[in-house]
Parts: C-alpha cells; sequence; structure tokens
C-alpha cells in the first residue's frame, strides 16, 4: 500500500468515525426526553447556583478522565513511554469510538492506536488490566452497599440474609485475589497449548508486581470517588431530603448492576436511569428528579468526553505511529 494511499484511507477511516459518533450522539440527545426534565428542574432554581454546582460536575468530569489518563500512562510505561498529553488525548480519542460500539469496546481501539504499531495489542491487555482493577471497586462496593440495601429494605429470614452476606463476602475476595495475582492469568495461558504462541502480547501480566497493582488500584479508586461524588453532588442538591448515606449507598448499587449488564454506552441510559429509579424508589417519590440526574451525569461523563474526543481522532495514523501532539 503506497504512502499516499494509506493517508487516503486513514483520513476516510477518521472521518468515518467523526461523522459517526456526532450523528449517533445527536440521534440519541434529541431523543431522550430525560434530560429535558433536568432542564425544566433547574429552570425553577437560582442561575448562580446552577452555574456553580454544574461547574464543579463539568470539572470533576476532567479530574476522573484525567485520572484515567495518568493510569493508562503507569499501566504501559514497562511497554512504551508516552507523555500525559498523549495519554489524555488517547483516553478521549477511545471515549469517542467507546459511544457506539457493544461494552464500549471501541474504546480499546481508539486507545491502543496512539501507540507502537507492534505494542498495541500488548496495550489491549494492559489496558483490561486497568479495566479489571475498576471493575473490582465496583463489585466490592456494590457488593456491600447491596447487602446493606437488603437489610435495610427487604424482608427476608435472617438465615437467607446471612447467606447473602457470606456470598458477597466470598464474591469480595475473589476479585481482590485474583486482581492482586493477575499474573495467575498469564501462568493460566502459558499452560494451554493453543494460547502459548501469542504469549508476547500478554507476558505483560506477569510484570505487574502487587506493589505496582495496588497503586493502579490506587487510582481507580479515587476515579470511583470523584464520579460517586459527582452523583452525591447532584442528589443531594435536587432532592435535598436525602439522606447522604443513602445516596451513597444507591449509586454504589447503581455502579454495581450497570457493570454486570452488556450494554451500549448511547443505549446504556436506558439502563442507568431504570436501575436508578427502581432502587432510588425504596428512599424517594422523586422519579423524576433521579431519573434526570442520572442523565444528566451521563451526559457529563459519556456524551461530553465522546465531543472531545472527536479532535483527537485526527492524530491518529492508522498505519504506523501515532503523530506526535
Amino acid at each position: 500500500m503506497t504512502s499516499q494511499y494509506k493517508k487516503i484511507v486513514s483520513y476516510i477511516l477518521k472521518a468515518g468515525i467523526v461523522l459517526f459518533a456526532f450523528w449517533f450522539v445527536y440521534s440519541k440527545l434529541t431523543a431522550n426526553r430525560n434530560l429535558q426534565d433536568f432542564k425544566n428542574l433547574l429552570s425553577k432554581l437560582p442561575q448562580w447556583e446552577i452555574i456553580t454546582v454544574m461547574g464543579v460536575v463539568l470539572l470533576l468530569m476532567l479530574v476522573n478522565w484525567g485520572l484515567e489518563a495518568v493510569k493508562w500512562k503507569r499501566l504501559i510505561s514497562s511497554v512504551e513511554k508516552i507523555s500525559l498529553w498523549k495519554a489524555i488525548a488517547s483516553v478521549f480519542c477511545g471515549l469517542t469510538w467507546a459511544v457506539f460500539t457493544p461494552n464500549r469496546i471501541g474504546e480499546y481501539g481508539g486507545r491502543v492506536f496512539f501507540l507502537s504499531p507492534k505494542r498495541r495489542v500488548i496495550g489491549v491487555v494492559a489496558m483490561a488490566v486497568g479495566n479489571i482493577g475498576q471493575m473490582v471497586l465496583t463489585n466490592v462496593f456494590g457488593a456491600i452497599a447491596f447487602c446493606v440495601f437488603v437489610y435495610r429494605f427487604v424482608k427476608i429470614d435472617p438465615l437467607v440474609f446471612y447467606a447473602l452476606a457470606f456470598f458477597a463476602l466470598v464474591f469480595c475476595l475473589f476479585f481482590l485475589v485474583f486482581y492482586f495475582n493477575i499474573k495467575w492469568l498469564n501462568g493460566l495461558l502459558l499452560s494451554m497449548k493453543f494460547t502459548r504462541k501469542y504469549k508476547k502480547f500478554y507476558s505483560i501480566l506477569a510484570r505487574y508486581q502487587k506493589k505496582e497493582l495496588l497503586k493502579i488500584l490506587t487510582l481507580c479508586f479515587l476515579r470511583y470517588l470523584v464520579f460517586s461524588t459527582q452523583y452525591f453532588i447532584l442528589f443531594f442538591w435536587l432532592i435535598p431530603n436525602l439522606h447522604y448515606m443513602e445516596i451513597l449507598m444507591m449509586v454504589s448499587i447503581l455502579f454495581f448492576v450497570q457493570s454486570t449488564l452488556p450494554s451500549l454506552d448511547l443505549f446504556d441510559i436506558g439502563v442507568r436511569t431504570a436501575t436508578a429509579s427502581y432502587f432510588f424508589s425504596s428512599i424517594t417519590d422523586q422519579e423524576v428528579a433521579v431519573i434526570a440526574c442520572t442523565a444528566s451525569i451521563w451526559l457529563i461523563n459519556i456524551i461530553i468526553p465522546a465531543i472531545l474526543g472527536t479532535y483527537f481522532v485526527f492524530k491518529l495514523n492508522f498505519f504506523g505511529n501515532s503523530q506526535r501532539s
């Protein structure tokens, strides 16, 4: 393939991704009535208050994805050194790809194309380690919150509850042990003949020591804290009669349920709002406010970054090293 032909194909791919992303976002935003409900709720509040609160939530969105960029830079550091700016660019580019792919699988492609071609598959494995770390926290906090929810709002036999609590404990320990021994997965893959020939791609799993995994998990925790705070701010602001511990419990359950269901990011809003509506109904009758808050967080954390990421799509070079930023 000639250099000129590669450039033409690359440009067509980039333009196609950006146009498809914009079309997808536009079609879903125009069909989303929950965002209109959110706008109606805000119309009753002072403008300075709206600007302040929404400004903080937007700032936390940038902090959230900034932490993800730091985590990505650390995950890939043993394979390829990248600047923090390139890490930020790859994270936002990945979000653009994620919105129209099942289970955000496109995020892997959008991100690893900023790496050298020979390291892209390894980059996918490294990114998976970071996602596992995020999943561990989501499952651990979610399982704990679910047990608290059942204890407080569901009438069941005490023995059944104790069994549930024990299962939740085993569930949490399993994920923690698995994460801090991720190199076991490398050994498992090496033990199978049909995967052994691909060891150069997944051997990076053996490089992550417990100390490094703890640092990555700390970044995952900071991210969890940031996007939990976003939900907390909006719910506490628009439904002030809720107790802060109840909000945190419901938000943890919301994250937990979302992580277990297959979804497409732009269709995921239906899952998010339905889940939020169901669980929050135990502590408040403000269903419209709950759904509106959930939809607005989806807009801020997923849609706005995906739109910003379209700029970085044009920084990609599909057939070689990514351009220097």
